[in-house]
């Protein structure tokens, strides 16, 4: 009778350290999604306190909503970079018009980056640079 007692908790023990291997798998490593954003790059810093990251930050613009057409939006996209050679690309391309490569997990890991979106690859968007305040047209001629 001690001896199935015994085989009970082994499995029972087997059972949750199974099922807790496999949340932390889909929690942390397994990628959600995968794919790119095109934006202009706002920030990118490092910090941390134990675990230095980059984190940075990159305004997406589009035009138009559904409640009123013709009107521009933007959205910020926070994310973290594992890599240090693309921190330091992204570093250099500061305040141009930037396509990343990012994966997406459930969770953070401390020494991934503090964002849950992870950014490996970064090209500049030569088709759409970005346009600053002074080489803009004038609006009145």
């Amino acid at each position: 009778m001690a001896n199935t007692g015994k085989k009970i908790i082994w499995t029972l023990l087997l059972l949750l350290l199974l099922g807790g291997g496999g949340f932390c798998y889909f929690k942390f490593f397994w990628v959600f999604s995968d794919g790119t954003k095109t934006g202009e790059l706002n920030s990118l810093t490092y910090t941390g306190y134990i675990f230095k990251t980059y984190e940075g930050e990159m305004i997406l613009t589009g035009y138009g909503n559904k409640n009123s057409s013709g009107t521009v939006q933007s959205k910020n996209f926070k994310f973290s970079v594992a890599d240090k050679e693309i921190a330091e690309q992204i570093t250099q391309m500061t305040g141009m018009r930037i396509t990343v490569h990012y994966k997406e997990y459930k969770g953070t890991l401390p020494w991934r980056g503090y964002e849950k979106s992870i950014v490996d690859s970064v090209t500049i968007d030569d088709a759409h640079p970005a346009v600053s305040p002074s080489q803009e047209e004038p609006l009145f001629l």
